[in-house]
């Protein structure tokens, strides 16, 4: 089977690409499941399904076919090659993936995490909580649940002494430094910007210089990093706080 290209309900193709829309993929390997939350997103005036895919060769074509701002997929078809994400990302880097699993553990969560899953849902998820995470993620946060923080946190304690060597710790900028703070505090990137007095597309640049300095992946590794390791010293560098505002709502 092709990946479908999708059309909004009442609508045109040309409506699932309107500005301010957020352009989602549905990858899953049953169609009734597709059907149906392509009908939960149809109630929304934000999102479009641009395309579905029941198969992890027809996701990649629909990737490349169709800009995408969102990718909603189930778990077992990442599962059919270990370089199923990286895959994914290579093709469209700034793409956000979201998985839908039928069940979670803690190993399997926390290298979903680490490869670039910006979300993880059970399949059970509610319509209204399906809904706000996409937006979420769109906007450039990480959905993660309370348990699923813990587990991160301590798979990261757990190689925190291997990653990093006090002495050779990577110098960072006053710029870094000021956005690494706004990100412990939970500031999307456009909060980022408008405190910096810059543009959100710096911002974004910037993050991936000190996302290579530092070796972490994205925002949830490189808040820890700086608590474990503590660069920034803040109130705001607390445990807790960090948990609640990674995994607000």
């Amino acid at each position: 089977m092709e990946f479908l290209e999708d059309t909004p309900v009442g609508g045109s193709a040309d409506d699932a690409t309107r500005p301010g829309s957020i352009r989602i993929i549905l990858a899953d390997s049953q169609a009734i499941y597709r059907v149906g939350i392509r009908k939960i997103f149809a109630l929304e005036d934000d999102i479009r399904v641009v395309a579905q895919a029941d198969s992890l060769e027809n996701l990649k074509g629909a990737i490349e076919r169709f800009p995408t701002d969102v990718v909603l997929v189930e778990g077992a078809l990442l599962a059919a090659s270990s370089s199923a994400i990286a895959d994914i990302l290579k093709i469209a880097p700034e793409i956000k993936l979201i998985v839908q699993a039928t069940s979670t553990d803690e190993s399997a969560t926390v290298e979903l995490y680490r490869r670039g899953v910006r979300g993880i849902v059970t399949r059970a998820i509610s319509p209204d909580l399906l809904v706000r995470c996409v937006r979420r993620i769109a906007e450039g946060e990480t959905w993660i649940d309370n348990q699923s923080v813990n587990w991160v946190i301590e798979a990261y304690r757990a190689q925190a002494a291997s990653l990093v060597n006090p002495k050779t710790q990577p110098r960072l900028s006053p710029k870094e430094m000021a956005i690494i703070a706004c990100i412990t505090q939970g500031k999307r990137n456009k909060e980022i910007a408008f405190q910096l007095g810059t543009t959100e597309q710096v911002i974004k640049n910037y993050l991936r210089k000190i996302y290579d300095k530092l070796g972490v992946s994205d925002r949830l590794e490189l808040a820890l990093y700086c608590l474990h390791n503590k660069i920034i010293q803040s109130d705001d560098a607390d445990e807790s706080l960090i948990e609640q505002k990674l995994a607000r709502r």
